[in-house]
Parts: structure tokens; C-alpha cells; sequence
């Protein structure tokens, strides 16, 4: 690490001028391949991927993404728009991207029509039904803003025109986060109020900005080669700002200590390159594993996701210890503030512990051990509450903002036709003999007047009949509880009962279904998820630290500040208390989103785990008491590590006002998350937990030290 840190500073130029043509070079790149994200939700073996494979080999036109173009009059019926309309309709099926387009007007001449049913009884909301020829996550963007721009033509003061469904969900999907800079604004002020110099300031928050600007790209050209989520690039920059800024901040407070303490500008960043250096290293690896744990799950959807996140702290802990280094050597002396300088040259140097609040706090907690922890315990678990109830699924565009038009298509359509029709399910059967046939049909019957079911339509057959469709409408929107139960009591009641003589392959399948499926696939892995990144984290601690208790403790703080914020997400996003402060409604939280959520906060919270600890270990090996030890290390790290907190919650809460519900929960959560670990748990209940413990905190058996492998954390502050 000396060789590295004193490298970047007496190369700073090279060091800097190669960072900026990475930068340039991967941007040109990026802007020049485009971008290829996708939701492509696939979980092979799963009931719902069963149906949709039979319907995507029996129904051609019905295996692409089947939207919907909403239409409404407040005043007289839609027969006055009906011509229009139709001519509309004909120039959308024309387009390319178009498989068909089922209209909501029956000719005179059909007694009966498909589009019979795509009438509300006062015949003032109607829809009609685009079907793609692929999967909304196949769609490019301009063909389903194709469809969209036809379909405005017909918009006037007297006809609302809406859309809704996946694809045209994907138009309205937020690719930035509009709040990100009130988050960055915030960030820059704790920065400034911590170091008391702009140009200090400018360090965290430029690096970390410089860094998020190469991995965004890198994950853009990445999305060519693996199958990457929409809304990963939005999920990176949280990440991305969170801890490259943290990264930053760590660094250059040690480097600000040591030239307090009278070194030279170089001295001073290698030897923060060499202490907090190796703590960023360690903890930036840490986060890197918790987020590839993702990849013992096997899901190609996470799989994107977590290879993306992990480029983008890589990338942002490189650039805080090679490029941030440069800079601190451009700087100088210019790191610290006016009245910092002014005060080393009439003074001199600083002594090197820390006197002020933090100590006095730290041996107050050394004092009140026991009460501190039952105190602390009590909030974390009062927090934790509201995660019991957690319903995992997927909100549908009835949480959408209420100023899209998916929102208004999906508030017409429960208007029209019940809350049901914004997520039917589909029945679909391999029909291979007239028994089969008939199974279907008697399946049918069971289902018709059904008190949770509004609607079943007749049973149809593909042309060469050998697959079966039977349409579903719950009585209950696709995200209430009700809705996930009536799809477990078709699989598990209805279907055996009409099958058990014949046993005719019948699936439920539907969108609804499929997130039903995904949700469920998720969490029978998640405890296998959860143990392996417990055990990993253990692992690396126990080498860090040489000790047994410390990687313990840290697993059970990291499960309960995961819990607790699991709470918040519950109590804010499922419950609705606030929600609409940020413009989302109450609903089902996301399926994947505990998975991710894990991952992120078992890493950041490994890394206030490591910078707080990899103090006190420092203090412990110069010391040897373990009371002194915890004291001048929760003294020497409570502040940076409580500015890092603050950074961290500006910056994760910017994004929950974006208008996207998805990144509004990873921002209310993570954000959330942080406050409750920097504020509780790292300052109250860990060093508590350690100051009971006692010297205990550093024992291991000495089979088991002879066994692990040894890692230097910690270093001596000698530059030599």
C-alpha cells in the first residue's frame, strides 16, 4: 500500500491524466454501443414459466406483451369516437413492432366479437389490445413509442386517451433520479461543516462523482453481454455516490490528521493510504462479496444486477486510492481549512489523541455498557416490528405517479371494469386428446361464479387444438394478498380436482402470476443467500481481526440492521405511512428487493464494521487494554464515521423522490439502514456489547489462528 500511495503522488499527473482518458475513452464507448438493459424475469421450472411456454407455442399473437390503449368520455358514449378510433387502431397494427390489435368496437355484422368484453357497461371507457410480437423486456423503447405516438392522434378535449401495461410502462420508467442533487447539495454541506475547507470538500464528492461517471458507462457496455435490469444503472449511482464518497471521506480525514500532526504532505497520504487505505480495500472487498453472493442463487435477473454493482465499487475503491491520493498531493496543505493552517504554524503539530465530544461519549458508553445496549436493542427491535408482516410481490401501475399515463389507464380500467382486470390470470393446458379437452372445459365450469373470481371466459382453443386458454379476472387488484391466494387455490384445489383422472398438464400463468412465482422462488433461497454471505463476512473479519466474538457480533448487528430496515420498507411502502410524501402508493413490496437490499447492507455495514473496529484493534495491539482501546477508537472514528452516516442518508434519500417505486424503496431502506447502524448501532451497541466482553473481544484458539490464514489490516503510521 506505501508502494501504491507513494507512487500516485509523485506521479500524480500520469496517475491523473490516465484516470481521464479511462473516463473520456469508456464514455465515447458506451454513447457509441448504447444501452441493452432488460427485465427478463425467467425462472425456469416454475408454474407460471410452464404457462407462458404453452402459450408462447400455442398463441403466437398472445406470447408477446399484450398492453392496452385506454379510452374514456365523461360526457355521451364512446359510438360518436368510434370511427377515429378504428382508423387509429388500423395504423397501429400496421407497425412493425405490432402483432395485433383487438379493437373494442364489434362490426354490425358479428353477433358476437373478441372486443365484446373491451366495453365498460355505460360504454364510456373501452380499451383496445395491442399485442407485441415480443416480451415487454424485448421491446425496444422507439417501437413502443411508436404505438404511443399513433395512438395520441386520437386524444382530444373531449376523448382521454391512456396506456398501460408493461411495455408502455417501460416509457414512463424514470432513468435518472431528479433528486440526486439535492442529495449531492446535502452531501457537500456535511462535507464542508466536517473539514471546514471547500477544497477538502471537493476530494470525497468529485472522486466519487468521477468514479460513477466510468462505471456507469462500464455497466452500459456491460448490459450488451449479460441480461442487466432497468433499473441497475440507477441502483449503482446510489451505491456508487454512497460509498465512493465514504471511501473518499475516510482517506482524506487521515490524511488531514496526519498532516495536523505536523508530517509532510506526502507522509501524510501514504500514511493514510496505509491505514484507512487498507481498511477501504478490505471493506470495499467485503461489499463486493455480498453483492456477488447474489450469484449462488442462480437467477440471471439478480445476476446482472449484482456483477453491475460490484464493477461500481470496484471502480470507485480504486479511484480512493490511486486518484484520490493524486489529488491530495495537487492540494497539499490546502486539504485543511484556513484556521487549521493558521493554528499548525503558531502551535505546531496536534497531540495524536483526540480530545472533544466523541471521547467524552465514548467514555460515557464505557461507563453504561449494560443499560446503553438494552436501550439500543429496544429501538432496533421496536423498528424490526413491522417486518413480520411483510407481503413480498409486485406493485403493479396502481402505485404508479398519478401524473402517468399508466396510472390513469389503470385507475380507467378498475373504474370500468373492476379491480381484477388490471392483472388477469391465464389458465393454459396441453390438449392432447379429447379428454384433455374436456378437463379443460370442466375446469372452466368449477370456476365460473366463484366468489373471488368476477369473470372466466370460455375455454379457447389455439388452431391446431392442442393448447388451451381459459382468462381469469380476480375480484381483487393483481397486488392484494387475495389475488396471490386465489392463484395458490386454482394450482392447489381447483386444477387437481379436474385433472385427477386424466391428468392434463394445466398451469396459472399471467403477470401476476409470474411475480407470485419469482417471490416465491426468492425467498425458499434467501436463508441459503443469507448464510453464505453470514459466512463469508465472518470469514474475512476473523482473519482481519484474529478474533472469534468481533465477526459474530457483526453478523448479528448486520442481520439486525437489515431487519430493521426491512421494517421501515414495510411500515413506509406496504403499510402507506408517507408514502405519499414520495409519491408512491401502498402495495406489495418487491420481490427482489430483500435480496439486493441484504447484499448492499451486509457490506456497508461491513465497512463501519471495519473502520470502527480496525481503530480499536490499532489501539489494542499499541495498548493491550481492551477499555483503552475501544475508547480511542470509537474517539478517533465516531465523527468521520457519523459524517460518512449523513453522507450516506442525503445521498440514498435523494433517490426515493425520483418518482420510480423501486429505487424508492432500495433509497427509504438503505437510507434508513445507515442511520439506524452509524447512529445506533456502531455508536451505542457495538462498542457497549465490546466494553462487556472484554478482553474476550480478541480471543481465538490457537489451533484456529495457526489455521486462518493472517492478513495485515492495520499498519504503523512509519512511512519509511
Amino acid at each position: 500500500m506505501k508502494t501504491l500511495a507513494r507512487s500516485s503522488v509523485r506521479r500524480r499527473w500520469y496517475v491523473l491524466v490516465g484516470w481521464i482518458v479511462l473516463f473520456i475513452g469508456i464514455n465515447v464507448a458506451a454513447q457509441t454501443a448504447g444501452s441493452a438493459y432488460s427485465n427478463n424475469f425467467t425462472f425456469p421450472g416454475t408454474n407460471s414459466t410452464h404457462a407462458q411456454a404453452l402459450l408462447a407455442a400455442g398463441f403466437t399473437q398472445k406470447s408477446g406483451d399484450a398492453d392496452q390503449i385506454v379510452f374514456h368520455v365523461t360526457t355521451g358514449t364512446l359510438a360518436k369516437d368510434e370511427s377515429k378510433i378504428q382508423k387509429v387502431l388500423a395504423k397501429i397494427a400496421k407497425l412493425p413492432s405490432v402483432a395485433s390489435v383487438s379493437s373494442p368496437f364489434c362490426p354490425a355484422s358479428e353477433a358476437t366479437c373478441l372486443g365484446a368484453t373491451q366495453m365498460s357497461k355505460n360504454h364510456q371507457i373501452a380499451y383496445a389490445v395491442v399485442s407485441f410480437s415480443k416480451q415487454a423486456f424485448q421491446l425496444k423503447l422507439p417501437q413502443i413509442k411508436a404505438v404511443e405516438t399513433v395512438g395520441e392522434t386520437v386524444r382530444s378535449s373531449s376523448l382521454e386517451v391512456e396506456f398501460g401495461g408493461n411495455a408502455f410502462g417501460q416509457l414512463d420508467a424514470q432513468r435518472g433520479s431528479p433528486g440526486e442533487i439535492f442529495g449531492l447539495i446535502a452531501t457537500a454541506i456535511v462535507l464542508v461543516l466536517a473539514f471546514g475547507s471547500f477544497w477538502a470538500m471537493l476530494l470525497p464528492l468529485g472522486v466519487a462523482l468521477f468514479a460513477l461517471g466510468i462505471a456507469s458507462a462500464a455497466t452500459t457496455l456491460m448490459s450488451h453481454g449479460l441480461a442487466i435490469a432497468q433499473f441497475a444503472p440507477i441502483l449503482g449511482s446510489l451505491i456508487g455516490l454512497g460509498v465512493g464518497i465514504d471511501y473518499a471521506l475516510f482517506i482524506v480525514t487521515r490524511s488531514r490528521q496526519g498532516l495536523k500532526r505536523g508530517l509532510s504532505v506526502e507522509d501524510s497520504i501514504i500514511t493514510a493510504v496505509n491505514t484507512s487505505g487498507r481498511a477501504v480495500l478490505f471493506a470495499g472487498s467485503t461489499v463486493c462479496v455480498a453483492l456477488l453472493g447474489m450469484l449462488v442463487l442462480r437467477l440471471s435477473f439478480l445476476n446482472g444486477v449484482a456483477i453491475a454493482a460490484s464493477v461500481t465499487v470496484l471502480i470507485t475503491m480504486f479511484a480512493s486510492l490511486t486518484l484520490l491520493p493524486a489529488l491530495l498531493g495537487f492540494q497539499k496543505h490546502h486539504a485543511l481549512s484556513r484556521k487549521e493552517r493558521r493554528s499548525l504554524a503558531a502551535n505546531g503539530p496536534e497531540p495524536a489523541v483526540v480530545e472533544g465530544g466523541w471521547q467524552r461519549w465514548a467514555k460515557f458508553v464505557a461507563r453504561h455498557p449494560r443499560v446503553l445496549s438494552a436501550a439500543a436493542l429496544a429501538l432496533i427491535v421496536t423498528a424490526t416490528v413491522p417486518y413480520f408482516s411483510l407481503h413480498l410481490g409486485s406493485s403493479d401501475q396502481g402505485s404508479d405517479p398519478a401524473s402517468s399515463t399508466t396510472r390513469h389507464a389503470y385507475d380507467l380500467l378498475a373504474q370500468g371494469f373492476g379491480p381484477g382486470f388490471n392483472g388477469p390470470l391465464t389458465v393454459v393446458g396441453a390438449i392432447h386428446s379429447s379428454a384433455d379437452k374436456t378437463t379443460m372445459e370442466r375446469l372452466d365450469a368449477t370456476l365460473q361464479g366463484k366468489a373471488d373470481i368476477v369473470a372466466v371466459s370460455p375455454l379457447i382453443m389455439n388452431p391446431k387444438g392442442t393448447v388451451g386458454l381459459i382468462t381469469v379476472v380476480s375480484k381483487s387488484s393483481p397486488q392484494d394478498t387475495a389475488t396471490s391466494n386465489l392463484i395458490t387455490t386454482i394450482r392447489n384445489k381447483y386444477i387437481p380436482a379436474a385433472t385427477s383422472t386424466t391428468h392434463t398438464a394445466i398451469y396459472v400463468g399471467g403477470i401476476t402470476a409470474i411475480f407470485g412465482d419469482f417471490a416465491s422462488v426468492l425467498k425458499s433461497k434467501l436463508p441459503l443467500f443469507v448464510g453464505v454471505i453470514v459466512l463469508l463476512g465472518c470469514l474475512l473479519l476473523m482473519v482481519a481481526f484474529r478474533s472469534v466474538l468481533i465477526p459474530l457480533t457483526a453478523a448479528v448487528m448486520n442481520l439486525l440492521a437489515a431487519a430493521a430496515s426491512f421494517g421501515l420498507v414495510v411500515a413506509v411502502f406496504q403499510w402507506g405511512w408517507g408514502s405519499n410524501i414520495i409519491g408512491a402508493g401502498s402495495g406489495p413490496v418487491e420481490s427482489f428487493l430483500p435480496i439486493i437490499m441484504i447484499a448492499i447492507l451486509f457490506g456497508l455495514s461491513m465497512d463501519y464494521q471495519v473502520f470502527l473496529v480496525s481503530r480499536m484493534h490499532e489501539e489494542w495491539l499499541n495498548t493491550g487494554s481492551n477499555e483503552e482501546a475501544i475508547v480511542r477508537g470509537q474517539a478517533n472514528t465516531g465523527q468521520v464515521i457519523t459524517a460518512a452516516a449523513l453522507i450516506m442518508i442525503c445521498v440514498f434519500s435523494s433517490f426515493a423522490f425520483g418518482g420510480q417505486r423501486i429505487i424508492a424503496e432500495f433509497g427509504i431502506g438503505l437510507g434508513g439502514a445507515v442511520l439506524m447502524d452509524a447512529f445506533i448501532l456502531r455508536t451505542v451497541l457495538v462498542p457497549s456489547l465490546m466494553h462487556f466482553f472484554g478482553k474476550a473481544n480478541w480471543w481465538m484458539p490457537k489451533w484456529l489462528d495457526r489455521a486462518v490464514p493472517h492478513l495485515a489490516l492495520e499498519a504503523t503510521e512509519d512511512v519509511d
